[in-house]
């Protein structure tokens, strides 16, 4: 017999996984776990449960105006010591410095994005005297304020060096495609250029052009390369290090000495007299194009980074620690260790991830249309 009222709502208990009601005398997927029932709503959750339950068992908390939770991560900020990096294409990379991941070569980003602001504090008589955490001016002896300073977030060094690197080759690269064209276009060049009476020499033109676009600003790529070859992790990098790198070397071979090929090759169609065909414009303009797009692929993902540190910056510079005494302390944010005892008062907002210790909080309820 039921022991609800007639036409009264049945209680509903909740799934201590998900946070879902559910109804006691329709549902389907119930475990007993120290001498309780516990409902869920699909069995995904039961399995959970079944896996660890002392994850989802927390104690009641008791009614307060004020809100204890431990926390539960250290806050993401730029005083984070021993950061990771890892790869966005290869989770299982983790190192201590930033590089080139050994796997696919892309650059590692933090494990942990770092926010843009810090917290000091100064004195507001002497606004000289700044220290890292609260205490007294030691000239007047007035209790330090906290103030917000926005650290100055550095652009990211390599897309700094690959944009200086692409602009580089574009400039070389731009007169070398030139040349590479000029006989599709109807113009016929010579073997030795004459520009005001000097006499260039047109395949040693194109190697002084294309040995810095190779050599310097193709560098990352051949490091990566390499990297891809000793790890033995064959990669994007890869191919471009061997097509440009096959490419520049024999043009290299046939400029300096041309006398080792066949006549046949040193003859042939479209061939200068005297010099096999060269493929120093596609060496470079496959570095040229491969530097633009880590340049936009760099741009695109620094702009994630700011948008990311801008949303860390909505968080509180500060936090109300608990010691063990109960005594409470301001702290600033990045002084907050895991394990912390942290009190949040009303109004307040929440500092980090945490779990909820004791108190409660409200919420204003949704207007009625």
């Amino acid at each position: 017999m039921s022991t609800n009222p007639p036409n009264s709502a049945p209680t509903l208990e909740r799934d201590p996984v998900c946070g879902m009601k559910v109804n006691p005398s329709t549902a389907k997927h119930i475990h007993a776990h120290a001498g309780k029932n516990f409902y869920f709503c699909c069995a995904p959750c039961v399995e959970k449960f079944k896996a660890d339950p002392a994850k989802y068992l927390v104690a009641p908390t008791r009614p307060s105006g004020l809100v204890t939770l431990g926390a539960a991560k250290p806050p993401l900020t730029a005083h984070a010591e021993n950061t990771a990096y890892v790869c966005p294409m290869c989770p299982e990379v983790r190192e201590t410095k930033p590089g080139a991941c050994p796997s696919c070569g892309m650059a590692l980003e933090p494990e942990f994005p770092v926010a843009s602001t810090r917290t000091d504090y100064t004195c507001p008589m002497h606004p000289e005297i700044v220290r890292p955490a609260p205490g007294s001016c030691p000239i007047c002896g007035m209790a330090l304020e906290p103030r917000t300073v926005t650290a100055s977030a550095d652009e990211n060094p390599e897309l700094r060096d690959m944009s200086r690197r692409f602009w580089v080759s574009l400039a070389l690269t731009a007169p070398l495609m030139a040349i590479a064209m000029a006989s599709m276009l109807g113009y016929k060049l010579s073997v030795d250029l004459d520009i005001n009476h000097v006499l260039i020499n047109l395949p040693r033109l194109e190697l002084a052009l294309a040995t810095p676009v190779v050599l310097w600003c193709g560098l990352p790529f051949f490091q990566r390369f390499w990297t891809s070859l000793v790890n033995r992790s064959p990669n994007m990098f890869t191919l471009i290090g061997m097509g440009t790198g096959v490419a520049y070397g024999y043009s290299v071979i046939a400029t300096l000495a041309p006398q080792i090929f066949p006549e046949s090759l040193r003859a042939g169609s479209g061939s200068m007299s005297g010099y096999p065909d060269v493929y120093f414009e596609a060496a470079a303009a496959i570095t040229t194009l491969v530097l633009l797009g880590q340049v936009l692929e760099l741009r695109a993902r620094s702009r994630t980074s700011a948008a990311i540190r801008a949303l860390l910056d909505l968080s509180p510079r500060t936090a109300h620690l608990l010691n063990s005494d109960g005594t409470e302390k301001d702290i600033p944010l990045e002084q907050v260790k895991r394990g912390d005892r942290l009190r949040v008062k009303p109004g307040e907002k929440i500092p980090v991830d945490g779990v909820l210790l004791e108190g409660r909080g409200t919420h204003p309820r949704p207007a009625r249309a």
